[in-house]
Formats: C-alpha cells, sequence, structure tokens
C-alpha cells in the first residue's frame, strides 16, 4: 500500500534538511544525531524510575528500571535498544520503556550495553545475556516476578534479544517466557532480500547505512553463520520462546524479520506476527509523529499482556 502520509511528510522534511547520509558521517556525530532526534512524543509518567550499575562480562553496565505500578512480583521486560549496535542508548529510547511499562504493566529493565566499534562483537549480545541473567537473580530486589520474564527490542536490539533468547537456551538459563522482537535485525545484508533491494534507499533506514553498522560492529574474519551475529543461520530454533515478531512494510529488515518468525514456526515455536503497512523501520520509536506507532505498542503490550498471564 502507499506509504502513510504521516511518514511520507516525515520522508520530506527529513529530505528538506538535507543532512549527511548518516553511512557519512563519524561515529560521534553519527550518535549525536540520534540522540537529537527523539520522535517518541512528550514522555509519559512512570511510577518510578531509577538507574543503576548491574555487573557484566567487562565491568559494570548501566541500566535503567522503570516500574510501573507499587507492588511486588510484576512481569520483567528486558528492553535493548535499536542503533545498528554503533549508537542509540538510554536515552533515544527513553520514550519507549516508558510507554511499555504502562501498557504492558511490567518492570522494564533497559540495558546500556557497550556499542561497536569501540566494543564489537560480541561484547553487546554478552552484555545483554549479562543483565538478562542478573535481572532473574535479582528479580525479588526488583519487585519482580523471574517466573514472567521476557526480552525486548527493535532492529539491532530486537536482534539482540533473539540472540539472548537462544544464549538462555545453550547456556541452561536463566528462563524466558516470550520474545518482543520489532523489525529485527537477523541475517547479513548479501546478497540482499527484496525488501533490501525495494527499501534500501530513501525509507529513513538505507542499505550504506547497514553496511557501515556490519563494518563497525563485525570483526574482520568473524563467521558470519555465527547465530549469536545472525540468529537466522542458527541451525537449530527449537525450545525459544514464544516471539511477537514486528515488521514495517518500507523497511528494508522486512523479509528477514518475517524469515525468522516463519523458522521459528517451522522449528515448533509459537509466533505472531504483524506487518505494520505504510511505515518504515524505526517507526515504533515515532508515536510522537506517527500515530501507527501508537497501535504498534498497543499491539505488542496485549501480547505481553497474554504472555505474563495478566
Amino acid at each position: 500500500m502507499p506509504v502513510d502520509p504521516q511518514v511520507q511528510g516525515l520522508l520530506d522534511t527529513m529530505a528538506a534538511m538535507n543532512m549527511p547520509p548518516l553511512h557519512t558521517q563519524t561515529v560521534a556525530a553519527a550518535r549525536q544525531s540520534m540522540e537529537m532526534g527523539n520522535m517518541s512524543g512528550a514522555p509519559e509518567q512512570v511510577h518510578k524510575i531509577g538507574d543503576r550499575k548491574i555487573p557484566g562480562p567487562a565491568g559494570d553496565i548501566p541500566v535503567r528500571i522503570y516500574t510501573p505500578a507499587e507492588g511486588n512480583s510484576l512481569p520483567l521486560l528486558m528492553y535493548f535498544h535499536g542503533g545498528g549496535f554503533v549508537i542509540g542508548s538510554l536515552e533515544t529510547h527513553d520514550g519507549v520503556c516508558r510507554s511499555l511499562a504502562n501498557a504492558a504493566q511490567s518492570i522494564v529493565v533497559a540495558v546500556d550495553y557497550r556499542l561497536a566499534p569501540e566494543h564489537p562483537f560480541p561484547a553487546a549480545p554478552e552484555d545483554c545475556y549479562a543483565a538478562t541473567k542478573w535481572v532473574a537473580e535479582h528479580a525479588a530486589e526488583l519487585h519482580g516476578d523471574a517466573e514472567r520474564l521476557a526480552v525486548s527490542g527493535d532492529s539491532a536490539g530486537g536482534n539482540l534479544s533473539a540472540v539472548v533468547s537462544l544464549m538462555a537456551r545453550d547456556r541452561g538459563g536463566p528462563k524466558i517466557v516470550f520474545q518482543l522482537l520489532i523489525y529485527p535485525v537477523t541475517d547479513y545484508y548479501l546478497p540482499g532480500t527484496p525488501s533490501i533491494r525495494e527499501n534500501g534507499d530513501g525509507y529513513f533506514l538505507t542499505r550504506d547505512a547497514m553496511i557501515w553498522f556490519v563494518n563497525h560492529y563485525v570483526p574482520s574474519g568473524t563467521d558470519l553463520d555465527n547465530p549469536y551475529l545472525h540468529p537466522l543461520r542458527a541451525k537449530d530454533l527449537s525450545g525459544l520462546p514464544p516471539a511477537f515478531v514486528i515488521t514495517a512494510e518500507y523497511d528494508p529488515l522486512r523479509d528477514e524479520g518475517e524469515h525468522y518468525a516463519q523458522r521459528l514456526r517451522d522449528a515448533g515455536v509459537t509466533v505472531r506476527t504483524k506487518r505494520y503497512n505504510g511505515v518504515i523501520h524505526g517507526f515504533f520509536s515515532m508515536a510522537g509523529v506517527i500515530d501507527q506507532a501508537k497501535v504498534a505498542l498497543s499491539d505488542a503490550a496485549s501480547v505481553l499482556h497474554e504472555a505474563f498471564a495478566l
């Protein structure tokens, strides 16, 4: 279907700004641009928000904990932010985490994992797995329920959610009851799916930007079939948590997200998918300018409610 009018207006505005393409920017400039480009709307009030540091494989990992209400044994939702493993932070996804905490009535733990190129693969997934394991072990301290622990994230964060689910299966825990995968990175950009060819230029995330991210994140000589790098390459996807996979029509990553969902189904995993028509990569974090982001957030919260049996 045609590009959503709100999305087209956003794309026209961005084109008029004549900003340099991301793949031509320095890492520092790209990070600054993302910090300044918040489109999630006015931040929702959350009962309690606190920053702390937890132990990780290479030092402390900063996390931000969003608690939507008083009480104990609340569900726990890990959130891993997007940004190609190179950009993004607790701040860039603060609005999304606030909204998810309120809508899902779940404690959200956002993880400020190490970024490339300073810390290339496998730093990010190892940080996210360590954080998830710590939250499971300290659930009571957080007033959460370790038996209702889910993972979530957008783009690179969707990749990390899928990878943490694989790690938890392969390493004997922690128990993860659900994975919310928002237009996840699941594969390498070569040779390229139809959605990369169709949407790789002019729709916010470009193929050139994807190459830029990969070149920063993946060290030379890395096995590209490593499932902790590209989960679509995993030989066995059985025994993983149920999933809700969100994709966007005009997103280069659309096909690999949907292919991953089908691979999960083929492995016997319960999966729901929804392609949001007319929208672009990143739309989930754009509730301030794109109404479909609010619909997707509501859908995600509804599925999480069911997963947590609220």
